[in-house]
Formats: C-alpha cells, sequence, structure tokens
C-alpha cells in the first residue's frame, strides 16, 4: 500500500506497519468502546510495558486512539483505559457482480457509515463499468475528504513516482483505499482479471491499476468469496470454515486455521465449477454438469430443494477434502430462501456423517455481506492480517 504524505500533523495511518503496533490496534479494535488498559495490552501482546507506553502514545498523538476512562485494579490505583477512535480512518469497499454494483463506506470499525446501490452490466466493457465503480466510489469518499470536493478522488494525488497517495486531510478522517470484490478467477495479488465465467472479454484486464488511476487512493482486488470469507474472520469466525456464495453463480470463500486460503494463483475457491455429474448440462465454465451449473438451473425452474441438495453433495465432498468446521452459506439466491437452502444442505451433510459415524459439521447463515468484506481488504493490514 501506498506512503501517505502528511501535513500540519495528521495522522499517518498507512505508514502503522510496525507489526507490534498493529497488535495493539487490533486489540483495541477488539475492545470495542469499553477500551483496554496498557497493562492488558502488555500481557495480551507480549510486548513490556515501556513498548506499549509508546506504542499507544504515538497512536494518541495520530488520533487513533484515546482514554477512556479509568477502571479499578487490584493493586489499588485505577488503570487509563484506552479505546480505538473509528473515525479516525475509513476504507471504501466495492461488491462487483454481473449485474449490480454496491459500494460501503467503513470506518475502522468495520461499521458501515455510508452505502450506495446501482444496477450494472459487467458486459458493458471495462471502460464503462470502471467509470461507474470510480463514480459511485467517489461519491462516497467525499463523505471523509470534504463536501467542497477538495482532495476528492480523482484529483492528482500521485507522488514524484507516479505511486497512488492518500491526500492531506488536517481536519477529516483520511480515506485509506478502495477495496473490489468481483467474480472470479483473477489474479489478487496483481489486481488482474482472469476469463471470468461468461464474460471473457475481462481476461487480462488489470482492473487494480485502471481504477487506482481513476481514483488516486490504493486499490485491492479480491474474488468476492474471498473478500467475504475475510470479512467473517475479522468479525469473529474462528477455526477453518467455508463460505459458500450462490448468487449469480457460485462460488467459495475458504479460511483455514484463521487465515483466507487463496492457494498459489488465486484459483482456490472455484467450488462452483466442480463436475458433479458427468455429460451434465454444459456450463459458462466449458465443462458439462458443474455444481453452478446445476444448482442455478434448479433455482430458475423453483425448485429449490433440487438446489439446496446439490449445494449440499458439493459441500460434502468440501468438508471431506478440507475437513473444515463449519459451512457458512451466503449470496442473494440463499438470502431469497435461507431456511430452505439451510435446510437442505444439513440434511445432506447429516447422512454422510451419519454414514461415517461422524458428528455433522454444522451450516449456518452467514452474516455480512461482500463490500464489507471488500474493505477489509484495505483495513486488515493496519490490524495485522497478513492474509488480507
Amino acid at each position: 500500500m501506498a506512503h501517505v504524505n502528511r501535513t500540519n500533523g495528521g495522522a499517518n495511518l498507512l505508514a502503522l506497519r510496525s507489526h507490534n503496533t498493529a497488535l495493539v490496534l487490533d486489540l483495541l479494535r477488539g475492545a470495542g468502546a469499553e477500551g483496554i488498559s496498557r497493562l492488558e495490552l502488555a500481557e495480551r501482546t507480549g510486548l513490556t510495558p515501556q513498548a506499549v507506553s509508546k506504542i499507544t502514545a504515538r497512536l494518541r498523538e495520530e488520533g487513533l486512539a484515546v482514554e477512556a476512562g479509568h477502571r479499578a485494579s487490584t493493586g489499588g490505583k485505577r488503570r487509563t483505559v484506552l479505546r480505538l477512535v473509528p473515525g479516525a480512518g475509513h476504507a471504501v469497499g466495492v461488491h462487483l457482480d454481473r449485474d449490480a454494483l454496491r459500494t460501503v463506506l467503513v470506518d475502522l470499525a468495520g461499521t458501515v457509515v455510508a452505502e450506495r446501490c446501482t444496477a450494472l452490466d459487467l458486459g458493458a466493457g471495462a471502460e464503462a463499468v470502471v467509470t461507474v465503480v470510480a463514480g459511485e466510489s467517489e461519491a462516497l469518499a467525499k463523505g471523509v475528504r470534504g463536501g467542497d470536493g477538495a482532495g476528492a478522488a480523482g484529483a492528482d494525488t500521485r507522488s514524484s513516482t507516479g505511486t497512488p497517495e492518500l491526500p492531506a486531510a488536517e481536519s477529516l478522517p483520511a480515506l485509506l483505499g478502495v477495496g473490489v470484490a468481483l467474480p472470479g478467477p483473477l489474479d489478487h495479488s496483481r489486481g488482474v482479471l482472469h476469463r471470468v465465467t461468461g464474460f471473457p472479454e475481462w481476461d487480462g484486464f488489470p482492473l487494480r491499476d485502471a481504477l487506482a488511476r481513476r481514483l488516486g487512493v490504493p486499490v485491492v482486488v479480491d474474488k468476492d468469496t474471498n473478500a467475504a470469507a475475510l470479512g467473517l474472520a475479522v468479525a469473529g469466525e474462528r477455526g477453518s470454515f467455508a463460505y459458500l456464495h450462490l448468487g449469480t453463480g457460485l462460488g467459495a470463500g475458504l479460511v483455514i486455521d484463521g487465515a483466507v486460503h487463496r492457494g498459489a494463483r488465486t484459483g482456490a475457491g472455484e467450488f462452483g465449477h466442480q463436475v458433479v455429474q458427468l455429460d451434465g448440462p454444459p456450463c459458462g465454465c466449458g465443462d458439462r454438469g458443474c455444481v453452478e451449473a446445476l444448482c442455478l438451473a434448479a433455482v430458475a425452474r423453483g425448485d429449490l430443494a433440487e438446489a439446496a441438495r446439490v449445494l449440499g453433495i458439493a459441500a460434502g465432498n468440501l468438508i471431506a477434502l478440507l475437513d473444515i468446521d463449519l459451512v457458512l452459506l451466503g449470496g442473494r439466491t440463499v438470502a431469497t430462501a435461507p431456511d430452505a437452502f439451510l435446510r437442505g444442505v444439513a440434511a445432506v451433510l447429516d447422512e454422510r456423517a451419519r454414514r461415517a459415524g461422524e458428528q455433522p459439521v454444522p451450516v449456518r447463515a452467514a452474516p455480512g455481506e461482500v463490500a464489507e468484506g471488500a474493505a477489509q481488504l484495505v483495513l486488515g493490514p493496519l490490524f495485522g492480517r497478513a492474509d488480507a
């Protein structure tokens, strides 16, 4: 992520790359409004009290932390409690679907403070789509950059090296960047799209760099399922789980031992294109009998029970392969009838577990949305999440 030039003593948010600082910030975020004492920070990070004092003093100077009262101590002296200042920074999260666009502005605590939704055709061409995404992001960014447009997205905020930099915001919260989540496959590390199912014209398009040039802020691009899984992990889902997203397509986000698993080429989680019916109906990917094709066909004819059964079979294959602890279901199609999908998938997994003499892996509806997870692609590194 790009370095931030600051003037007049503003907070250099993106320069906070110290591992120890990230540990402290993550604990402050987790403590919420109640806050946490310096002693507790030292105990939970393993840092010395002196190191914690230096870090928290710097965070207070930069406006990222404030005192939040006092707490009684067993030693008699009251402890000063510190809390994160959520409004000290913001990120934009973008869910770019095949036919719709949702953008959110979130603060450091991950709370959505503004959002926008609009129809969009992913097949309209790169230039048209980038223009819409940039426009929607700019509209949200104005909320943290000043309504007069000073320093608004799209302004020339590039350094002498050509690297996008954040505008100075002496009296307003900073915009850290924009996270974009969309259907894969794609290259997360380079921000380049591959052959998105149904939209081969996007193959090789450098979406990250194109948006960064338009917006003048750091941009991170990832698959919608990975972004959603990251958001769930940040929100408190532990261990190893699979997030299955059924909307205009079908994919999976995988979290293994608490970290998002993308694979060497961001290819992990192409869940919808596992073949479960040889010589089945054709799929947009070129194969036949893919889970995605079967599920979407069942949904189209109104047979949600069959769609859930097929989804359950595919989820069972994933559980057998990865031995995960939990399956979470999300996406707009699931949201239209969550009970039907939860019952159908759980029934398949329960039967498989019964035959194996094991406890069934639980299935739950996933809270949160893809756009919120996309914002965490930007916020994650600030709090020490290397998988963001």
